[in-house]
């Protein structure tokens, strides 16, 4: 082909008709230009279909991180709930000290809200990173980048729980004389934690209840104890409040990813 334009142009040439001779050239030109982005064109489509697969995979990646997510949030707003619920049975006791204990439920509503939901989402590396510029979906890059800031929101509530469990409520169970009671109960029939990776795994041990005298109708007669029981149930509303707005962006964020994944 390339020959075959040469003996045109020397052909032009020798016969000096040089303005043909400019007229060729110049589609020449035409030519290799239209060449040229021809074959850009195809490079350009060759990539953007690289970059669809690359987009299909974090997305798919995504749904499952996204799914896992959902599953640890509902456990910790699950285990919040059981709290608020065995504060409100230990005030019924309280607001009622004449009414018969039930040692075994005062000691694991004692332990219920012992705990400390803490909510430790799958971390990726996709904000921040070139892969973000792969999703074309733009409320989901938007989404996607605040994910972190909101996560923080209700992880700066749990952090401050554990801070008042760890400095209030353990505190007050010691003086009680009431934490080997607590901890006698919740092991001696076997106890398997709401978050626990294992859920069939049951695990039993040996405490077995102290020997010094703990009068129940004292405990449930201190003043901090009371006080204790009332700022669990504030502390974990305000915290589920704002793990279910939480919760709703998981499920608007899976909500997006599913209709951009491709069957």
């Amino acid at each position: 082909m390339i020959k075959f334009f040469r003996k045109i142009r020397q052909k032009l040439l020798s016969k000096n008709k040089f303005s043909k001779y400019l007229i060729y050239a110049f589609g020449e030109i035409i030519l290799v230009v239209i060449g040229i982005l021809i074959a850009l064109s195809i490079n350009n489509w060759n990539e953007k279909q690289k970059d669809l697969v690359k987009e299909q995979l974090i997305l798919k990646q995504l749904f499952s991180e996204y799914q896992s997510n959902l599953k640890q949030l509902d456990e910790k707003i699950l285990m919040r709930n059981q709290a608020l619920e065995a504060c409100n049975n230990l005030l019924k006791q309280i607001d009622n000290p004449t009414s018969a204990i039930d040692e075994n439920a005062f000691y694991r509503s004692l332990w219920i809200i012992f705990r400390d939901p803490t909510f430790d989402p799958i971390k990726n590396d996709i904000v921040g990173s070139e892969n973000l510029r792969l999703i074309q979906n733009d409320s989901l890059v938007r989404f996607l980048s605040n994910w972190s800031s909101e996560v923080f929101q209700v992880q700066e509530m749990e952090l401050e729980y554990q801070k008042f469990r760890t400095e209030i409520v353990g505190p007050c169970y010691f003086r009680l004389g009431i934490a080997r009671n607590v901890n006698n109960n919740l092991w001696k029939d076997g106890y398997t934690p709401t978050e626990a990776l294992d859920k069939k795994s049951n695990r039993k041990f040996t405490i077995k209840p102290t020997k010094k005298s703990v009068d129940l109708t004292k405990v449930l007669a201190d003043v901090e104890f009371e006080g204790i029981v009332s700022q669990v149930i504030t502390t974990h509303q305000v915290t589920n409040i704002q793990s279910q707005t939480l919760r709703n962006r998981i499920l608007h964020i899976l909500d997006i990813i599913a209709q951009e994944i491709e069957e």
